[in-house]
C-alpha cells in the first residue's frame, strides 16, 4: 500500500468539495435534522473479523474478534423509490467495553466511546473507487470510504459489498491495489412494521469518531470537517 501522491487523491478531494456544496446546499433549502441521508433504517448487526494474511499493520483488520454493532442504511439525497441515488451504509463499532445498547442510550456525540464506518455508493476498480456513484438499491453497487486513511503501512480504503440482502462483507485495500476481504457484517432482519426504522438522535462521524489504529490523514480531515460541521449544525 502507497502514500497517497497529489495526483491519485485528487478525485478525491474533488468528491469532497462537491459533497461540501451538496450538504450546505441541502441544509440550506431543506433545513432537516439529518441534510444529507435524511432517509434511512438503523439496524443492529454483528461485525465478525477473520482477520488478515498478510495483514496490514492495524489489529482491527489483522486481528480476528466479533462486534455488536449498530447500522445505518440510508439515501444520500432522499428520492422517491424507483429513482436512482446515492446510498450510504454507516456502522458505529463499541470501543473500550461498550455495547450496542450504551451507543443506541447515548448516542450524542462525546457520549459512548465508538469508532464509525462511512461508506457510500461508488465503484470497485482503482479509479472508481474514489467516485460516488449512484445506485438502484442499496445492495446492487459497492460501497467504499472515498477517502483513504492513514494505515501504518500507507493509504488504506474500506470497502463493502453486499453478497444478500442483510448481509456485507467488509474489504480493505490500497489506493490501487486489489481488495481483500477481512469481515462479514451481518445484520439483523427488521421485525414486522419497523422496517423502516430510523433513529434520528443517532450520529455517525468519521473525522471525530476514527477506526482505530486507521486515522485520517491530515487533509482528508481539511476536506470532510465543513460537510460534518455543517450538517451537526442543521441537526442542532
Amino acid at each position: 500500500m502507497t502514500t497517497p501522491s497529489p495526483l491519485a487523491v485528487l478525485p478525491a478531494r474533488v468528491g469532497g468539495a462537491v459533497i461540501a456544496t451538496a450538504v450546505r446546499g441541502l441544509a440550506a433549502a431543506r433545513p432537516a435534522e439529518k441534510p444529507m441521508h435524511p432517509v434511512g433504517r438503523v439496524l443492529r448487526g454483528r461485525l465478525e473479523r477473520h482477520g488478515l494474511e498478510p495483514g496490514i499493520g492495524v489489529p482491527f483488520v489483522d486481528d480476528a474478534g466479533s462486534d455488536d454493532v449498530v447500522a445505518r442504511e440510508s439515501k444520500g439525497i432522499g428520492l422517491p423509490p424507483g429513482l436512482p441515488d446515492i446510498h450510504g451504509l454507516a456502522v458505529k463499532v463499541p470501543l473500550g467495553g461498550a455495547g450496542v445498547d450504551d451507543l443506541l442510550a447515548d448516542p450524542v456525540e462525546g457520549g459512548t466511546q465508538h469508532a464509525d464506518l462511512l461508506l457510500s455508493t461508488n465503484g470497485w476498480g482503482p479509479v472508481a473507487r474514489f467516485l460516488v456513484l449512484p445506485s438502484a438499491g442499496m445492495t446492487t453497487r459497492p460501497l467504499t470510504t472515498l477517502f483513504p486513511y492513514r494505515g501504518p503501512r500507507g493509504a488504506v480504503l474500506i470497502g463493502a459489498r453486499y453478497v444478500a440482502e442483510h448481509h456485507a462483507q467488509l474489504a480493505v485495500a490500497g489506493l490501487r491495489s486489489d481488495w481483500q476481504v477481512f469481515a462479514d457484517l451481518h445484520l439483523e432482519a427488521p421485525e414486522p412494521g419497523t422496517e423502516h426504522a430510523d433513529d434520528p438522535d443517532l450520529e455517525f462521524d468519521a473525522v471525530l469518531n476514527e477506526l482505530p489504529g486507521l486515522p485520517n490523514y491530515e487533509w482528508v480531515r481539511r476536506v470532510r470537517a465543513p460537510s460534518y460541521a455543517i450538517a451537526r449544525r442543521s441537526r442542532r
